[in-house]
C-alpha cells in the first residue's frame, strides 16, 4: 500500500477544501468555533468544516494537537482514548491507530481508526496535519471496538499576522463511524462533538501557557 501517496492525496484534498467556500451550511456556532457542513463526495455522509481563533501561539496550539505518540492529545481530547504510531513511513508520514471511548450517552460504542497521517510545515509558518483511513497488517479489527473510517480530514494551524499569541485553527472532519447508527444520531453527534473539541482545546492551550 502506497501510504505516502495516500497521505499526500489527503493533504491535497485538505487544501482544496480550504480554498473552496461553496456549499457549506452552518450548523453550530459557539464563542470558540463556527461549524458548517456539506455532503461528502468520499462516502454517504458529511464533511464538516470548523473555524476558530485560539488564544495561543501557533507553536502552543500545534503542541496540543500534533499527532505523535505520547502527545498531549490523549490528555485533553475526550474523544481520544489512545493514540499509537503503528509504523513510521518517513519523518513526516506515519500509520497510526486511534481508539475512542463510548460517546453520546453510550449510544456510540468504542471505536478504532487506522489512518495514514501526514505532517506538513509551510513557508509562512502554517502547519497541517492530514489523515485518511488505511489498512495495515499490524492492525486487524479488534473485537472490543467497532472499526470506523476517517476520510480525508485534518487541521490547518494558521499564524495570524501581527498577533503572535493568537492562532486560527481550520479543521475538516469526515468520519464514517461504522456500525449501525441511525443517521439522526450521527448528524446530532458531530456538530456538538466538534464544538467540544474546540472548547477543550482552548482550555488545553490556556493551561499550557500558564
Amino acid at each position: 500500500m502506497d501510504y505516502a501517496g495516500l497521505a499526500e492525496a489527503a493533504a491535497e484534498k485538505m487544501g482544496r477544501y480550504r480554498r473552496d467556500p461553496g456549499g457549506w451550511r452552518g450548523c453550530r456556532r459557539t464563542s470558540e468555533v463556527s461549524v458548517s457542513w456539506r455532503p461528502s463526495v468520499e462516502f454517504a455522509g458529511n464533511v464538516y468544516r470548523a473555524e476558530g481563533i485560539l488564544p495561543a501561539s501557533p507553536r502552543d496550539v500545534w503542541e496540543c494537537i500534533k499527532p505523535v505518540a505520547g502527545g498531549l492529545r490523549t490528555k485533553w481530547d475526550q474523544n481520544v482514548k489512545d493514540f499509537e504510531v503503528v509504523e513510521a513511513i518517513s519523518d513526516t508520514v506515519s500509520v497510526c491507530r486511534t481508539t475512542t471511548p463510548s460517546a453520546f450517552m453510550r449510544i456510540i460504542s468504542p471505536r478504532e481508526f487506522v489512518d495514514v497521517v501526514l505532517i506538513k510545515q509551510y513557508e509562512d509558518g502554517m502547519m497541517l496535519s492530514a489523515a485518511t483511513n488505511v489498512e495495515h497488517p499490524l492492525c486487524p479489527p479488534q473485537p472490543d471496538f467497532v472499526r470506523g473510517f476517517n476520510y480525508p480530514c485534518g487541521c490547518f494551524c494558521i499564524p495570524l499576522p501581527g498577533e503572535p499569541d493568537r492562532t486560527e485553527l481550520l479543521s475538516f472532519f469526515q468520519t464514517d463511524l461504522g456500525g449501525y447508527l441511525p443517521q439522526t444520531v450521527v448528524d446530532s453527534f458531530f456538530p456538538a462533538n466538534i464544538a467540544g473539541f474546540y472548547s477543550n482545546l482552548t482550555k488545553a492551550v490556556k493551561a499550557l501557557k500558564a
